[in-house]
């Protein structure tokens, strides 16, 4: 993935009051950042953050943290969060893959993949969000019951995640490759990605699996 980088980003997300910058401090301890005990839920690879601030602002008991790499990316998230009032979400500019360094076993409620980047050759099948390596660290940090729930356009990516998951010990709660015209879209809540395919005619799909077999 190839991104324009703006300058000054990184300084900007130092300085932001929205972007946790030291997360490993608060593993275990996320309660504390939040003051409250409410359940805590992340995106990871939240882009430009609109899903994620949406489900902030319809869901204040709930908490919400949105994972971005990369920092010109980020940037554009603080600027939409300056102007809201939300105070149960902020942002970590961190890799996911390092994500059991920062949260303790069972302390994440839920995740969210929404539209991660396919990967499509074979041997680059490990850095799929979906991949058994990446099954392993949501493992290590979700509840017992804790939940995650997958978005794509690409019927690749999806399918080869219908496969690796339930590989990975997994059970796979619901599913569906038309997720606009499936029980499923009762509640969805649109990423921009997701708005700009849709509009193009493109199917989306979406599963939700946890460890458990019911919600």
């Amino acid at each position: 993935m190839r991104l324009r980088h703006i300058k000054g980003a990184e300084q900007q997300i130092a300085e932001s009051p929205y972007v946790i910058q030291d997360p490993a401090a608060l593993k275990g301890r996320w309660n504390e950042q939040f003051g409250n005990d409410h359940p805590l839920e992340i995106e990871v690879g939240m882009g430009k953050g609109k899903f994620i601030m949406d489900l902030a602002a319809a869901n204040p008991g709930i908490n919400y943290l949105g994972i971005e790499r990369y920092s010109s990316v980020l940037l554009r998230a603080l600027q939409k969060r300056a102007e809201l009032e939300l105070p149960n979400i902020f942002f970590l500019c961190i890799d996911a893959a390092e994500m059991a360094s920062y949260f303790a076993p069972g302390e994440v409620d839920r995740i969210y993949l929404n539209f991660s980047d396919p990967w499509p050759k074979d041997r680059h099948a490990k850095r799929r969000l979906t991949s058994p390596v990446f099954l392993q660290v949501y493992d290590s940090i979700l509840k017992p019951d804790g939940l995650l729930e997958f978005k794509t356009d690409n019927r690749g990516l999806f399918e080869y995640s219908l496969e690796s998951i339930p590989e990975s010990g997994w059970n796979i709660l619901d599913s569906t490759f038309d997720l606009h015209h499936s029980p499923m879209a009762e509640g969805n809540v649109m990423t921009e990605y997701e708005t700009k395919f849709s509009s193009e005619g493109k199917l989306i799909c979406k599963l939700v699996a946890s460890r458990n077999q019911s919600f």
